[in-house]
Order: C-alpha cells, then sequence, then structure tokens
C-alpha cells in the first residue's frame, strides 16, 4: 500500500481571531486531538461521521498576557472533552454537539488564575469547554520540539508527530477546523492520546490518527 508523508506548512485558517474588548491580550501555542480523524478519505470519514470524534483534548500554554485583568504569563490549562455526538458534525451538515469538560489548571496558578484561564478556555472554544464538571489542579508538560508537540498531566497524554503519514487509498482532505480559535495551525499525527480520568464517564486511547491541530493562539 503505497502511502506519503506530508509535511504540512502553517494553514491559515478562516476562523477570525477573536476580539478581545476589555477583557485583555493574551497569546500562546496551542494542541488538540479528537476521536476522528480531522484529514483523511471520504470512505474514513462515513464512517466515522456518526460514531466517533466524541472526545477530544484541548490544550493551552500563555506566552505572555492576561484574561479578565488577571495575569496568566507561563500558565497552562487542558480540557478533556467529552461529547453527546461528533464534535465537528456540524461542519458537515449535523447539529452542534452538547459537551462536558474536565479541565486542568496550572498548580503554579493563583485561585484567581485558576479561574481566569478556564475562562478563557471557554472563550476560545467557543463553549465547548462549557459545562465543567471537575477541576483538577495539577503539573502540566507542554513541550514543543522539531518535530513532536507533547502534553501532559494527571489523566491525560498527547504526543503529537509534526509530520503527518497518510495512506491515499481513499483520497485525502481536511474535513474539519480546531475546535479552538487560533491564528494558525497545522494538522498533526496523534501518535498517543488518552484520557484517563473518571469524571467524564469515560475513558480513551487513540493513537496513531491523523486528529490533531498545533499551533499559535492570540486574544
Amino acid at each position: 500500500m503505497t502511502r506519503l508523508t506530508l509535511i504540512f506548512t502553517l494553514i491559515s485558517l478562516a476562523v477570525s481571531p477573536l476580539t478581545a474588548g476589555d477583557k485583555g491580550t493574551i497569546s500562546g501555542a496551542y494542541l488538540e486531538a479528537r476521536t476522528a480523524e480531522v484529514f483523511a478519505g471520504g470512505c474514513v470519514i462515513n464512517s466515522e461521521a456518526g460514531t466517533a470524534g466524541r472526545h477530544a483534548i484541548l490544550a493551552w500554554k500563555i506566552d505572555q498576557g492576561s484574561f479578565n485583568g488577571i495575569a496568566l504569563d507561563g500558565l497552562s490549562v487542558v480540557a478533556a472533552i467529552a461529547a453527546d455526538r461528533n464534535l465537528g458534525i456540524n461542519e458537515i451538515g449535523g447539529d452542534y454537539a452538547q459537551t462536558k469538560a474536565a479541565v486542568y489548571v496550572d498548580t503554579q496558578a493563583t485561585s484567581a488564575q485558576q479561574n481566569a484561564l478556564i475562562a478563557m478556555a471557554t472563550e476560545l472554544s467557543g463553549g465547548i469547554v462549557g459545562t465543567v464538571v471537575k477541576v483538577t489542579p495539577a503539573p502540566i508538560v507542554f513541550t514543543d520540539t522539531a518535530h513532536r508537540v507533547r502534553v501532559s498531566t494527571s489523566d491525560i497524554a498527547l504526543d503529537v508527530n509534526k509530520h503527518l503519514e497518510h495512506d491515499l487509498s481513499c483520497g485525502g482532505m481536511q474535513w474539519f477546523q480546531p475546535l479552538s480559535s487560533v491564528n494558525q495551525a497545522t494538522i498533526g499525527m496523534a501518535k498517543r492520546h488518552m484520557f484517563t480520568g473518571s469524571s467524564l464517564g469515560t475513558k480513551w486511547s487513540d493513537p496513531d490518527k491523523r486528529s490533531a491541530f498545533f499551533g499559535a493562539f492570540s486574544y
């Protein structure tokens, strides 16, 4: 079977950057993975649209800035999401998913900073980080190297290869946009994508899928 390694340059997405107003200015790095391919052939999407893509992990690392008047320089926040349907189904003709989230906030954050991190994640995700069922302070490791982006914290592990491998046997195209507002994002290969917590009533491990986006955000 022929395989092609595709190295995607940064994609300027159709999502317009949010206007911050009086909430502050903030920027940093973003990583996500969901339990469905975001780049695939039609045969894969047809098989996954109704049954897959109901879970995701979204992670932000703030380089500098503030939200709601609270400085968040150097802090991170990660959200595990469970939904009642494919999180991207609205992009291919379905209704928006109803979601709940388990949020992990940087242990270095004060109580005010933790609240601001959750508010930021809710705002940038357009409400996907909406109904928060549990907040857990935890050490968060967010690393970005030449070939990989990794995020790990309590109950969560993401390891994304920046070099995308794709089987062209049934074609291929990008079907979904990132689940959060971003300036630029690139599709990646989720080599490891795992949630082992108990707060969402479900756990998952979904490795080796073209299911990730990595890039930058600003607000």
